[in-house]
């Protein structure tokens, strides 16, 4: 019985070699593992190329209305500056302060400006920050790679940037059941986005506590109507209008029809035009991560 338990010297012999020629094989397999599928992975993620995001507000707005966006593109591994224009969000200026459409859109042009020397940022501006985010690419064109316009004015070369937000304007005219309460601060001209308004034409889509974070947060604004940057041609076709650019369609928005915002994409020759289904007039809000997904695929193309 204990021959039968024991094999022979031999017989032993080729079980040790069999044993250990598949103990080798299965590292051997191990080996071909690691190296074919998680170095590459973690190579890739490594490698993976960091964005820098400009996030721009619109009128009554701050940076604040970004929140949802920048958590998702930080978490993403990018970088985001989301400054507060003067008189708006947590600025301690006040609006009748604000003397001109310049000197309310320096945060952002100082923050592009100090973009470092070889660097270039995605700008990204929401309705009417696309008139800010002109001027930014107008005074800084080599250091922008793209810059898109979410549900934005995007004005043409060569004209005042009064003529679209006149167009813009009786597009998006008020109705009775939305209050909009202009006012006179010291000698400027301003209104506010009321919480009906907020409700029916920004937000109708937005979860609830965004809507009362925005009632509680928004500032008065000024148009600057009959400001020099808006009535004279300050944009150049060889600056601004070298920078190249991306309009995002808000599909559900009550503010702005999205019929209008392609109608304005299609006279600017060469510019991408993208569209965020379910969106109203806030995607940041609304649909962050929709959004989030699009501006990353649009640096993708640009960087």
């Amino acid at each position: 019985m204990f021959d039968m338990l024991c094999p022979s010297g031999e017989l032993f012999n080729t079980i040790c070699r069999s044993f250990f020629e598949r103990k080798n094989m299965l590292h051997d397999v191990y080996l071909t593992v690691l190296c074919t599928s998680g170095v590459p992975q973690m190579e890739t993620v490594m490698k993976k190329p960091v964005r820098h995001f400009v996030l721009v507000h619109g009128l009554c707005h701050g940076a604040w209305c970004w929140y949802r966006v920048a958590t998702v593109l930080r978490t993403a591994g990018h970088s985001v500056t989301a400054p507060d224009l003067a008189a708006c969000g947590a600025s301690p200026v006040r609006v009748d302060e604000v003397r001109s459409f310049a000197e309310y859109s320096r945060p952002l042009t100082d923050a592009v400006a100090a973009v470092p020397p070889g660097e270039k940022v995605v700008l990204v501006g929401h309705s009417y920050g696309g008139y800010s985010l002109a001027l930014a690419m107008e005074a800084h064109p080599d250091k922008v790679a793209v810059a898109v316009f979410v549900a934005a004015a995007m004005p043409a070369a060569g004209c005042p940037m009064s003529h679209l937000l006149s167009q813009i304007m009786e597009e998006t005219a008020t109705d009775a059941a939305t209050d909009s309460v202009p006012a006179v601060i010291g000698a400027a001209e301003t209104f506010l986005l009321g919480p009906e308004r907020l409700s029916r034409r920004l937000y109708q889509r937005s979860p609830a506590e965004d809507l009362a974070l925005a009632t509680a947060l928004v500032r008065p604004a000024r148009w600057f109507l009959g400001d020099a940057a808006m009535t004279e041609s300050v944009l150049t076709a060889d600056r601004y209008g070298a920078v190249r650019r991306a309009c995002v369609v808000t599909e559900e928005d009550a503010t702005w029809a999205a019929e209008s915002q392609r109608r304005m994409a299609s006279r600017c020759p060469g510019v991408e035009v993208a569209a965020v289904e379910g969106a109203d007039h806030m995607p940041m809000l609304s649909t962050p991560h929709q959004l989030a997904a699009v501006l990353m695929e649009i640096a993708d193309k640009y960087i």
